[in-house]
């Protein structure tokens, strides 16, 4: 008796447990989609390009020296104002004193040798005149006059020659003189010291080329940033488009500007091509300085009333297990379009994913979109024009959508989980 109520007891059990498996089964199989969703407002729409950039002044002259020698004094430090042709360091002059001096008396030596050869040049040509009178009287010999001639000649010819000789003693003293002028290193400019790259006592070598000793801004009220925007941006900026951006320095401040130029030549760094825009910058009270990075702001459009479809519903694609609806879909005018097919086949039969990814909207070679609305419960395809965008938002310009509409951005399966085309790491059909 004992035995057969064991018996008993373990097959009523046995049957609970798969009654409860079938119950179990039965709910997944019965149970519905669930999806998440955003709602379609309306609003503001700014549409801008960000790009990075470095400030620096309009006008930056690189101070150097024309010659070579040893750092005498410095008149000017960092940030020091100075005047154009203001000295601000010397180099040993010493040196090209000598040089002056030596020229000064190679021209002294000129000008001496120049009398001597004009004074042998004035008897060569009296000493001709004379031999010419005799010759007419026929009391010296042709050759003699003939040799007076030659004489003559040639002490015209060193006197000539002299001259060169003092223009060149010039032209060297005139030299030594400039290269004296060069020991004065002068500002080329109004502007302010931003790097001083010498120090006193040091030398300096310019035989190759001109070292730079400073840096001079011309104005830091007036700047510029120098952008780097990325070339699928660039053809959205014009010249004149109003700019903001901010900087490190101050992060709760908002600086304007406007765009002066954007240059053409292109600045390729590990394959990635930028175009330089320069933004014009007002800086009166000198907050910012020369170096800062700034983070740049172009609003190319902006729609104050505008209907918003958010950004994750576009990029929503349904995937192979969602359920499709079986009287068509709404187009851009919003009537209902034949051809819309459910997600089971014809006789009954559970259609391939890829049969439910050939028969979902898609998006057109015309512009227009696709995107899933939540009505009655059930996800329906709406085709729609779209407009500026500002990366979570976009500009709906036609279709069957109004403020308030619900959009599907993301479905999730009667168990909890993703259907299989929506899985993260899975197959997305598009």
């Amino acid at each position: 008796m004992t035995r057969n109520r064991v018996v008993l007891v373990a097959a009523v059990l046995i049957a609970a447990a798969g009654a409860a498996v079938w119950r179990v089964g039965s709910t997944r199989s019965a149970g519905t989609f669930r999806y998440e969703t955003a709602a379609v407002d309306r609003g503001r729409l700014v549409a801008k390009v960000t790009a990075t950039g470095t400030l620096s002044a309009l006008v930056t002259v690189q101070v150097g020296s024309q010659v070579s020698g040893t750092i005498a004094s410095l008149d000017a430090d960092y940030n020091s104002q100075v005047k154009k042709g203001q000295v601000i360091a010397r180099i040993d002059p010493q040196l090209f004193q000598a040089s002056v001096e030596q020229a000064r008396a190679n021209v002294v030596a000129a000008e001496g040798n120049l009398a001597k050869t004009v004074a042998q040049a004035a008897d060569a040509l009296r000493q001709l005149q004379r031999q010419k009178e005799l010759g007419e009287r026929k009391l010296v010999a042709q050759a003699d006059v003939d040799t007076a001639q030659t004489n003559a000649d040639a002490a015209a010819a060193s006197v000539r020659a002299s001259q060169g000789t003092l223009a060149q003693a010039r032209a060297a003293l005139s030299q030594a003189q400039v290269n004296l002028a060069y020991t004065k290193i002068v500002s080329p400019t109004n502007g302010v010291v931003i790097s001083r790259n010498v120090d006193v006592g040091q030398t300096v070598a310019a035989s190759l080329q001109a070292p730079t000793l400073f840096v001079i801004a011309e104005d830091l009220a007036k700047m510029q940033v120098d952008t780097n925007v990325a070339e699928s941006d660039v053809g959205r900026l014009q010249a004149g488009m109003p700019a903001t951006f901010t900087v490190d320095a101050y992060p709760n401040r908002v600086f304007a500007g406007a765009v002066r130029q954007v240059r053409n030549a292109p600045q390729t760094v590990q394959n990635v091509v930028t175009y330089d825009a320069v933004v014009d910058v007002q800086n009166g009270d000198l907050a910012l300085k020369p170096g800062m990075t700034a983070t740049v702001t172009f609003v190319y459009a902006q729609k104050d009333d505008a209907v918003r479809v958010p950004n994750a519903a576009l990029r929503f694609r349904p995937p192979a297990g969602m359920p499709r609806p079986s009287g068509g879909e709404a187009g851009a005018g919003g009537q209902a379009r034949a051809g819309g097919q459910a997600g089971a086949g014809g006789g009954g039969r559970q259609r391939s994913p890829e049969a439910a990814a050939a028969g979902a909207p898609r998006d057109r070679p015309d512009g227009t979109r696709v995107v899933w609305a939540l009505r009655n419960g059930s996800p329906v395809p709406v085709h729609l024009k779209t407009g500026i965008t500002d990366g979570t938002s976009t500009e709906l310009l036609d279709g069957a959508l109004a403020p308030g509409d619900l959009l599907v951005t993301d479905v999730t399966g009667p168990a909890g989980d993703r259907p299989a085309g929506n899985r993260p790491g899975g197959p997305r059909l598009f």
